[in-house]
């Protein structure tokens, strides 16, 4: 919300159903109109091409997804961007130590977003941050998330408390000296999970390029009923029957929430990935037991077997 206060913006923003309502929220909660455009299916990301095709006079900016921590093709919304003088604001919610070609992803458009939840890979419980270029951004983004203030006496901007108050401070202080083993520990179930799924029928993963470093925030698979035998859903349920909790993650697109049916556009390739997609269990805790675990309850529900 701060991200695109500080830009000014009037008009239009090109963004992703597939996400978590937030993103879309902080474009309404600016007075500003999302349109929503459909996914590339391999990395869930937006497909430049529809973004382009979106383009407007009344368009100020692009706000893509790195989905969960995948690269977008920044090279492509770049040049897009710069064609049609846009902002671009990156949700990189999920990509905390993400890098592509040796690089930081969060070098990337005019400014970057991360989450630091408490289900992210890196966390301060709740908060997060604005990643921008220059001491003028930063100065204005503290304004900003400080009530606008700029002294005791002057207020130039109707801003908010956004501030990380210091005991999650503290917890994301200790979580820094901790953060590149949790990764580590992460690669380790996301690389078994891979081994484990590559060759079932049905199911699908993401495939990162070579010249990325993932943070393995999530593992999402993409069920196909007709090959696995049953639905996501209803395997979603049988691992809940044996105390596995999967997530429907990002279910369902926001098109489909009440509040931006008026924004409603055809974004089939989202709508179905949304139908299909399952993140399963991943964090640093997690043991080769429990994900032994979790991996025997799949393989035993193809084709609805007990």
């Amino acid at each position: 919300m701060t991200a695109l206060q500080s830009l000014d913006l009037e008009g239009e923003v090109i963004t992703t159903p597939y996400t978590f309502a937030a993103t879309a929220h902080a474009i309404k909660w600016n007075n500003l109109k999302p349109v929503f455009v459909d996914i590339d299916p391999n990395t869930m990301n937006l497909n430049p091409k529809c973004i382009e095709a979106a383009i407007t006079n009344n368009t100020c900016a692009i706000l893509p997804v790195h989905v969960y921590g995948t690269p977008c093709d920044n090279e492509a919304i770049t040049a897009i961007a710069k064609r049609h003088n846009l902002k671009v604001v990156y949700d990189a919610a999920h990509a905390f130590g993400v890098k592509e070609n040796g690089q930081s992803i969060l070098n990337y458009g005019d400014l970057s977003i991360l989450s630091f939840h408490a289900t992210k890979t890196y966390s301060t419980i709740e908060g997060g941050a604005v990643i921008c270029k220059t001491r003028e951004e930063k100065d204005k983004l503290d304004r900003l998330k400080n009530f606008g203030f700029e002294s005791e006496e002057v207020i130039k901007a109707c801003g908010m408390n956004a501030k990380l108050n210091e005991i999650q401070a503290a917890f994301g202080l200790v979580s820094l000296t901790k953060v590149s083993a949790a990764i580590e520990r992460r690669s380790e179930i996301a690389a078994l999970y891979e081994q484990c799924f590559s060759d079932v029928a049905g199911i699908s993963t993401l495939q990162a390029k070579n010249e990325v470093v993932l943070n393995h925030s999530y593992f999402p698979i993409i069920i196909d009923e007709a090959e696995f035998g049953i639905g996501r859903d209803k395997l979603a349920l049988k691992l809940e029957e044996n105390q596995i909790f999967a997530r429907r993650y990002f279910y369902p697109i926001v098109t489909e929430f009440e509040i931006y049916k008026s924004e409603f556009s055809e974004t089939p390739l989202a709508k179905d990935i949304s139908n299909r997609v399952l993140c399963l269990p991943i964090h640093a805790e997690l043991t080769f037991e429990e994900q032994q675990r979790v991996i025997d309850a799949i393989l035993k529900s193809r084709g609805g077997e007990k």
